[in-house]
């Protein structure tokens, strides 16, 4: 293990919510581009928070809906090369902002989560972060993890982060510092805190090992570093980003099954390609981060970029397709925002209201499916919840 001291959010200024890091964007692997919305968000103030990490501890926007494209098995799963229109490019944008004013109604009713079989206590998920520090702590201390100076206080409970802690949001950097410090000091409680890799930090890691180096992307010259600027890419995180935060992510698993939930990242059945078991899928990936060449890194990156496997027609067999093979009986994802899931944005300009309203994960796939991104980069909502939901 790597021992060193961080800083969260040391010696900055605070930090404004502007239009730009709420700008949504993501390679345009899921969907055929659509133009981009307008949007309308104005600043608040976020300022930043640093609690003392402890480095010892483990380890993209939607067009609406619209009916699932003959061809693919798994909607959503579209590739740059399967019928893409022509210069389709890892920099093009492809998810509209969504205004402020779009409003969605999430429904769930949870229920509480029994003790473990092994002693451990009552299991939560935490949606996509995206750098929002602020939202992270105060969704945090709403479930009890943890207390008012942002310490562990959950005691043997289990909390699994589902990826993407950076970029978009003002201090990517501190939340994973966040992580790894409640990491260890669960650990000393009885319980655990444990991430799982997102998309983001596979972005993250190509734009620091390869920067420039073109890559072969199916649709011309692309870069890791070009595509971390168009996906949110944050001058600050790069700057105070450290050996021990490439380390750390560089070993995260991609998937795991936790009380019958088989939470991942991605809506995506790209999993699949990695190995026929949990454990195959985590070492592959783990295996490709360490040869680190950036053609092997960039088709990782592509394919747990694509979204909506799940959300159309033949969702619910996809879902059933992943559980068949790595087990569950519940899949548990982040990735795609729950707004864009429900392909819901009705509100015009000028009608009053303070953004998506997102109350709680989305239940779709008959059943099968929980969605967790409660779009915090859209002025939506960063989702803490207990396992198991009861729609």
């Amino acid at each position: 293990m790597v021992e060193g001291s961080m800083t969260q959010g040391a010696g900055q200024e605070p930090v404004v919510r502007t239009a730009t890091l709420r700008d949504f964007r993501v390679p345009p692997y899921a969907q055929t581009p659509v133009p981009p919305r307008a949007q309308v968000a104005p600043p608040s103030p976020v300022p930043p928070r640093a609690p003392e990490p402890d480095p010892s501890a483990q380890g993209a926007s939607v067009p609406p809906r619209v009916p699932a494209p003959a061809g693919p098995p798994h909607p959503g799963n579209a590739v740059v090369g399967d019928g893409q229109p022509e210069g389709y490019t890892p920099t093009e944008r492809d998810l509209p902002v969504i205004r402020r004013g779009d409003t969605v109604q999430v429904r769930t009713v949870p229920e509480p989560a029994p003790v473990s079989e092994d002693g451990l206590g009552p299991l939560f998920v935490v949606g996509d972060v995206h750098g929002y520090l602020d939202e992270l702590l105060a969704a945090l201390g709403e479930q009890g993890l943890i207390d008012a100076d942002g310490n562990w206080a959950a005691g043997n409970a289990r909390l699994w982060f589902l990826g993407d802690f950076t970029d978009r949001g003002p201090d990517g950097i501190g939340v994973i510092d966040l992580v790894m410090r409640l990491s260890a000091e669960a650990a000393a409680a009885g319980g655990y805190c444990k991430a799982l890799m997102g998309n983001h930090e596979l972005l993250l890691l190509g734009a620091k090992r390869f920067a420039d180096t073109p890559v072969n992307s199916g649709a011309g010259t692309a870069t890791f570093q070009a595509a971390w600027l168009l996906n949110g890419g944050q001058k600050t995180d790069m700057e105070r980003l450290q050996d021990v935060h490439l380390q750390w992510m560089s070993r995260l698993d991609a998937i795991v099954e936790e009380d019958g939930h088989l939470l991942m990242h991605s809506d995506t059945t790209a999993y699949l390609d990695y190995g026929s078991t949990i454990e195959d899928v985590n070492d592959t990936i783990t295996a490709i981060l360490t040869r680190n060449d950036a053609d092997e890194c960039w088709d990782l990156f592509r394919k747990l970029t694509k979204r909506f496997a799940f959300r159309d027609e033949g969702g619910a067999d996809a879902v059933r397709e992943l559980m068949a093979t790595y087990g569950g009986q519940r899949v548990v994802h982040g990735h795609s925002p729950i707004p864009y899931l429900l392909g819901e944005v009705g509100a015009e300009e000028g009608e009053d209201s303070s953004g998506p309203v997102v109350n709680g994960p989305h239940v779709y796939a008959d059943g099968l499916a929980i969605a967790m991104d409660g779009g915090v980069t859209m002025a939506g909502k960063l989702l803490v919840v207990q396992l198991p939901l009861h729609d």
